[in-house]
């Protein structure tokens, strides 16, 4: 679906529109500059539904270094979009997140995660349908399996939703960063970006769930 989205995108794009959209194009670093101070770094990975959408809440919190565009929790080694995108891998579109512990927890972190998905869904994220786009949590060490998951029992039984919370917690494993078109896609293509999200229905969801609250 998001492909459609994009193509439909394409067609719309003519004289001035086509213009900005070609200029946002170029290759561009979706990683912040690194700590100079030599403080300490670890990494979190989520999965959230469309990787575009789950750069930007992580990306302006202090404390993050980086917020990474890639695919895991599959079984193909290297996989490309295409190949992610059929739903041929087992792997989900994710984040790699690597933070500073000093300025930023882990659980603050899986805060802005449960602001950003619906995690009642089990076959996809808003638009965006089938496994490859499935929320779930990985983690890289036993404190963070633990904080997870006490995470999800703390959602569950806040009666923020009426259904389940299906998000998956899993180990990590490799993780494949996605092709350089993808990071950082919502500041090289501010236009395309906000057409498909807006179409997504991601934002209203939220809204409706979370009102005054979306913003931790």
């Amino acid at each position: 679906m998001k492909k459609l989205m994009t193509a439909l995108i394409g067609l719309l794009a003519t004289g001035a529109l086509a213009v900005a959209l070609a200029g946002g194009e170029k290759d561009m670093s979706a990683a912040k500059a690194g700590p100079t101070d030599g403080g300490q770094r670890e990494r979190a990975l989520f999965a959230g539904g469309c990787f575009w959408c789950m750069e930007p809440p992580f990306e302006k919190l202090d404390g993050v270094i980086s917020v990474i565009s890639g695919y895991t929790g599959g079984h193909k080694d290297n996989p490309t979009y295409q190949e992610v995108s059929a739903g041929t891998t087992g792997h989900a579109e994710a984040v790699e997140i690597v933070y500073d512990p000093a300025k930023v927890s882990y659980e603050e972190l899986l805060e802005i995660f449960w602001r950003n998905i619906d995690p009642t869904d089990d076959d996809g994220q808003f638009i965006d349908r089938g496994d490859q786009y499935r929320s779930a949590i990985f983690f890289v060490n036993d404190e963070q399996e633990r904080l997870a998951r006490a995470s999800k029992k703390a959602l569950a039984e806040s009666g923020r939703f009426d259904q389940p919370i299906l998000t998956q917690i899993k180990p990590a494993g490799p993780f494949y960063r996605a092709e350089d078109y993808h990071q950082g896609y919502y500041e090289k293509n501010p236009i395309r970006y906000k057409f498909y999200r807006s179409g997504s229905g991601r934002d209203r969801f939220l809204d409706m769930v979370w009102g005054e609250d979306r913003d931790h």
